[in-house]
């Protein structure tokens, strides 16, 4: 291979390192300005499945982590990052409102959107969303996930981290 060869191979190289950097950035200033970073806009609604609901799952979002009442023991909490337009978040709404309702008492479920409050996507530090944060009883971060999780790997992942939800 001749000189010119290898300074044309660096050069593209070089290139499509920008290229990605470039993208990387101007995803993670999409999520801290609200317009999202991995997921599309819904051109129709109406083209989604039956089991997608068009809304997240509507948790409040407490501030994190969340400081309980004298009376109650803190819980383990599952804080999922996402927005209302965002397909695989859509997909995570129905999930959430079910481990929500399955484990009362002992975890918590909590959904924000950071379309609608991007200063909590900065406050996490996300990238993409779907992001899933698992928090101990104490509010210490255990363990992040990016992306769809569904409802078996994100019991798998408690049960893995030692979290007991019986």
């Amino acid at each position: 291979m001749n000189k010119n060869s290898r300074i044309g191979i660096v050069a593209a190289l070089l290139v499509m390192v920008g290229v990605v950097l470039a993208v990387k950035q101007a995803n993670r200033q999409s999520v801290a300005d609200g317009k999202g970073a991995c997921c599309p806009q819904i051109v129709n609604p109406a083209a989604l499945p039956d089991n997608v609901q068009s809304k997240p799952a509507s948790v409040s979002p407490p501030a994190m982590p969340a400081s309980a009442p004298s009376e109650t023991k803190p819980l383990p909490k599952l804080l999922d990052l996402g927005a209302g337009k965002c397909i695989p978040c859509k997909m995570m709404a129905p999930i959430l409102e079910e481990l929500k309702k399955e484990y009362a008492g002992r975890k918590e479920v909590v959904f924000i959107d950071v379309w609608q409050n991007p200063d909590a996507g900065k406050a996490y530090n996300i990238e993409m969303i779907p992001t899933q944060i698992f928090f101990d009883a104490s509010g210490k971060e255990l363990f992040r996930h990016v992306g769809f999780f569904g409802k078996e790997d994100i019991l798998a992942k408690w049960k893995e981290l030692g979290v007991d939800l019986k």
